[in-house]
């Protein structure tokens, strides 16, 4: 069932459709939401310089990681909900304010000297749950500012505009933090204040009226369930992301202590993330034309291939350049899966239930992710970087093969 009621009445005229850059209210928000996804990058990345080099373990900075995925496990599922209930743009300002109010008391401490793992993971987690519910507030919104026949195009600058605060963000954390360590926390509370004020100028209505009754909490997040549940292909796709988010979850980690043990500065973890968001822009930017070209069945089956070869390499590299040019292979093979699973599944899915759609792909996509931070503390502690890696491709193949002989997959999903 794909829902008509996208769009402010006055693109479903007879007038021509003006082009998407002129649309001002699809700009207002993506700069707001780039804004304050670049502030969060900027922030994790920061996160396991401040605790390695600090003095602490990959245990320690997986903590950190733990605690910095835990909300999708967690918050996901009410949050889809009450996202459908709430006003979209009051809860992304609100979002704002808890991201700034995170990273100012982190600023804070460090400038005083006080750096208390506690504390960090708390930060982390407050920030986390932000960043949850905001993204799912922003995604559901994207519909309601531009015209159907723009989506697609729509959800691949909003790719363009992850991937690019992924570039900029993971060396930007890492020269921030060589600088002074509590720059990289300013930075993002600053980039949370843009976002807030530049949402403030968004004119269009963010939603559609919701007339009908308020109902339990836990019967709307069941519909979400169910919905997804009834569409074989969505259902069957979201389980096979979960295992490869999972997956790279402990090579993230491994890339950081490969660097640490071959007695590279920290920037270098920066150069690893530079070439890894200049794949992810490729991948965004021709993403849109090869969703035209190759069926999303094949585009699942070959990202989960190729990536389970490019892991396997991670096992026998140590040069951070390497390393940097396999992080940019998986990061455009991610952002051309990133912006076809979206597209796909806002075109099916109706208005008033975006959120909990969205939440349910995203528990069960990526609710995981904090355990795969977990696993790659305790995998690299007892096997060391090359055999985690080789055990992580051994892992992707299998979900590359599993693909191929599930049918719901192979055969063409049904909108």
């Amino acid at each position: 069932m794909t829902s008509t009621s996208q769009i402010p009445s006055d693109t479903e005229t007879s007038a021509p459709i003006a082009p998407l850059r002129r649309n001002r209210d699809f700009r207002m928000l993506l700069v707001g939401a780039g804004a304050s996804l670049l502030g969060t990058r900027v922030a994790v990345a920061a996160y396991p310089l401040l605790i390695i080099w600090g003095g602490g373990t990959p245990a320690d900075a997986a903590l950190i990681a733990f605690a910095t995925l835990l909300p999708q496990l967690l918050f996901v599922l009410p949050a889809g909900a009450l996202v459908d209930r709430w006003n979209r743009r009051r809860t992304m300002l609100a979002c704002d304010v808890v991201g700034l109010s995170s990273m100012a008391s982190l600023a804070v401490a460090l400038l005083l000297d006080e750096l208390w793992l506690p504390h960090v993971m708390a930060v982390a987690f407050l920030e986390g749950s932000a960043v949850i519910v905001y993204r799912l507030a922003e995604r559901a919104s994207v519909r309601h500012v531009v015209h159907p026949a723009h989506l697609g195009a729509a959800l691949s600058q909003n790719e363009v505009r992850g991937q690019a605060t992924g570039l900029i963000g993971q060396p930007t954390g890492s020269a921030l933090y060589s600088v002074l360590r509590w720059l990289p926390f300013s930075f993002a509370m600053l980039t949370h204040a843009v976002a807030f004020v530049t949402l403030l100028t968004v004119r269009r209505n963010l939603q559609d009226e919701r007339t009908g009754p308020r109902r339990m909490l836990t019967t709307e997040i069941a519909e979400g369930f169910a919905w997804v549940w009834r569409h074989r292909f969505m259902r069957s796709a979201i389980l096979l992301l979960g295992g490869s988010n999972l997956a790279f979850q402990v090579i993230g980690l491994t890339l950081v202590v490969i660097v640490k043990q071959g007695g590279y500065p920290p920037y270098m973890v920066g150069v690893i993330g530079l070439l890894g968001g200049a794949g992810g822009l490729l991948g965004a930017f021709t993403a849109s034309r090869i969703m035209r070209r190759v069926p999303v069945q094949a585009i699942l089956i070959g990202v989960l291939a190729l990536w389970s070869v490019l892991i396997l390499l991670v096992s026998v590299t140590t040069l951070p350049v390497g390393l940097g040019a396999l992080m940019g292979g998986m990061a455009a093979l991610g952002a051309l899966l990133n912006v076809t699973a979206a597209t796909y599944q806002i075109r099916v899915t109706p208005d008033a239930m975006q959120g909990r759609v969205t939440s349910v792909v995203v528990l069960i996509g990526s609710g995981l992710n904090s355990m795969g931070a977990l696993l790659g503390g305790a995998l690299l502690t007892a096997a060391g970087t090359s055999r985690a890696a080789l055990i992580t491709a051994a892992g992707m193949g299998s979900l590359a093969l599993l693909a191929v002989c599930v049918p719901s997959i192979r055969r063409p999903p049904v909108e």
